[in-house]
């Protein structure tokens, strides 16, 4: 079967190819999330029945407390809402169900979603589920040539299957190297957030750089390690004073292992 391919150009002449996940994929993750969701507004519910009943009338409704279940109300409505919103923007365009169907929303440009795009697609919901049970959303996935609800045409984002590269047995020179220096992805002192402003540009420049890493003379490798420094260390905020060579090296090379599990993909 031939699969429908988006070819996205990034701002910086980047080309991406990505598969747009289509209306099963997207309505099995959303049946998963909203599964996870029931779980937890019951469990709300429950504990609430619980803590405002009175323990020798716990079948009459008129011991509830009338401001605990506002706030409770309250609470589930932001759950329900904030879930998407908040999976998505801190979690690379993932919540629990599109992670486990291998889905992620991003920026139609190829960046990570932003916290703008990531509101607005969630607030415009509303007008997905309209008349009942996002029916007009599931007709817009349906019809729309890149699978796109209103949400997504409002906020500018695709929805995308997310394929992970197939790594050989063998470990390249650049990974031996990595780990003759024992480093590891989780060793990198920076927050999710903060890497979600490394965008395609910077991770094409990780990867050249750690491409070419043992084959450049000392000088040179210095030379880079500095330029790409100066580059990527105030996008994460990280300081680059009195930070030895190989400080910078280790810092770069982690990054290459944080963004490689973002970025490559194979088609």
């Amino acid at each position: 079967m031939h699969e429908e391919k988006v070819d996205i150009r990034t701002p910086e002449y980047v080309s991406l190819k990505f598969q747009p996940a289509g209306l099963g994929s997207r309505a099995a993750a959303f049946l998963i999330d909203q599964g996870l969701l029931t779980v937890l507004n019951i469990l709300i519910f429950v504990l609430m029945f619980y803590i405002t009943v009175e323990n020798d009338r716990i079948f009459s409704m008129l011991e509830i407390d009338s401001t605990l279940w506002g706030i409770a109300l309250v609470a589930v409505f932001l759950l329900n809402w904030g879930y998407f919103f908040a999976l998505e923007y801190f979690w690379g365009g993932k919540t629990v169900g599109k992670r486990l169907l291998g889905i992620r929303v991003m920026q139609e440009n190829g960046h990570s979603v932003t916290l703008l795009s990531c509101f607005i697609r969630n607030l415009v919901r509303i007008i997905d589920m309209l008349p009942v049970s996002y029916f007009l959303g599931m007709i817009m996935i349906f019809l729309h040539s890149k699978h796109k609800r209103v949400g997504d045409l409002v906020a500018g984002t695709i929805v995308v299957h997310e394929k992970r590269v197939k790594r050989k047995r063998k470990e390249s020179a650049i990974e031996k190297e990595i780990h003759r220096r024992g480093l590891k992805a989780d060793n990198l002192s920076v927050e999710e957030w903060e890497l979600k402003q490394l965008g395609a540009k910077e991770w094409n420049l990780v990867k050249t750089y750690s491409n070419r890493f043992l084959q450049l003379p000392r000088a040179q490798r210095d030379q880079l390690t500095k330029k790409l420094a100066l580059i990527v260390y105030p996008k994460l905020h990280l300081e680059m004073e009195d930070k030895t060579y190989e400080e910078l090296e280790n810092t770069l090379l982690l990054l290459y292992l944080a963004l490689r599990e973002e970025w490559e993909f194979e088609w």
